[in-house]
């Protein structure tokens, strides 16, 4: 159950964060949170971008540490 809680906080923060990679024609989606790892993929202009790296770390990755406990890393799936 409170992996269920935690899933549900993950999800509510990527949706913080979505509206600004939209604006850049990009998306981030929640895929899986497993280990302690929330695993992601990204869509439309995120694919192939030079910033992805940073945009994942600093942007998604930072928020979700700061709001969500119990994650150690954010990573991309394809």
């Amino acid at each position: 159950m409170e992996n269920d809680k935690i899933i549900e906080q993950i999800k509510k923060t990527i949706e913080k964060i979505r509206p600004y990679i939209q604006n850049d024609g990009g998306d981030v989606q929640f895929v899986k949170y497993e280990d302690e790892i929330v695993y992601v993929s990204v869509h439309g202009a995120c694919v192939g971008c030079m910033a992805l790296d940073y945009t994942l770390k600093e942007g998604v990755e930072a928020l979700l540490l700061d709001e969500v406990q119990g994650i150690k890393e954010v990573r991309l799936v394809d």
